[in-house]
């Protein structure tokens, strides 16, 4: 027999009590919260409901893409929209979304099924990324856009001041684009290879082509930061080339 979402509240307390001192929000509805922190393969074994954090991770996508536009356009008004768009991506990728979800321990306060906890899941960057994206969902559900918005430029103010426009050095895919685009007015194609592994620990390879050419490769846990890990690749191979 599974629990509910309510007893999930109970028996996390302490854990939901540390994560909202952790980020400086705190709920009216700890419900949200809760939800926010629970993995589908969570769900499927232990919740009687079976909800889980995938329609936050989508909400909070959106709101992140808003919140994050809003700070950049504010900070670098003269800027145009291409950097600010590369930009924007840089923080708001999985890999940029999973560092910000470490920095925060957000790996403690994930509920995983057994098979996902064992394999390491909480250092997981798809999963770190997508939880921080629920989070935020849940916040924007509770507190609606200016929680969001005082969050956002608490968090990702200060990275944005410290290192401006250097964070599209991060985003890859979006050098190889620009890169391609500039000198041929073409873009690359990512080619799914293979996916190997159970449904708990997947792992996908991708490759990068551009043309007739495979220009990079990569593998990793998500199809997002394999298509990361083939781009840049490809950059490495057009830097030496």
């Amino acid at each position: 027999m599974g629990t509910t979402v309510q007893a999930l509240i109970q028996d996390n307390e302490k854990d939901l009590k540390e994560l909202q001192e952790t980020t400086g929000y705190f709920f009216k509805n700890l419900e949200l919260l809760q939800i926010s922190m629970v993995h589908s393969s969570f769900a499927f074994e232990r919740l009687d409901c079976g909800r889980h954090n995938e329609t936050q991770e989508f909400l909070g996508d959106a709101v992140l893409d808003l919140t994050v536009g809003h700070l950049l356009f504010v900070r670098f008004p003269e800027m145009r929209e291409g950097k600010l768009t590369r930009i924007r991506s840089a923080l708001v990728n999985e890999t940029g979304l999973a560092e910000m979800a470490r920095s925060i321990n957000l790996g403690k306060y994930i509920l995983l099924g057994r098979g996902e906890d064992a394999s390491s899941g909480r250092e997981k960057s798809s999963i770190l990324s997508c939880a921080f994206e629920a989070l935020v969902g849940a916040m924007f559900l509770d507190g609606g856009y200016d929680a969001v918005k005082e969050y956002v430029e608490r968090t990702f103010g200060p990275l944005v001041e410290e290192r401006g426009d250097s964070l599209t050095i991060n985003d890859a895919k979006s050098g190889l684009q620009e890169r391609l685009q500039e000198q041929y007015n073409e873009g690359p194609r990512y080619v799914l290879d293979a996916e190997e592994g159970p449904a708990h620990a997947r792992f996908f390879s991708v490759s990068v082509h551009f043309r007739e050419t495979v220009l990079g490769a990569g593998r990793a846990s998500s199809k997002k930061e394999a298509e990361q890990q083939a781009a840049r690749a490809a950059l490495k191979l057009l830097d030496e080339s």
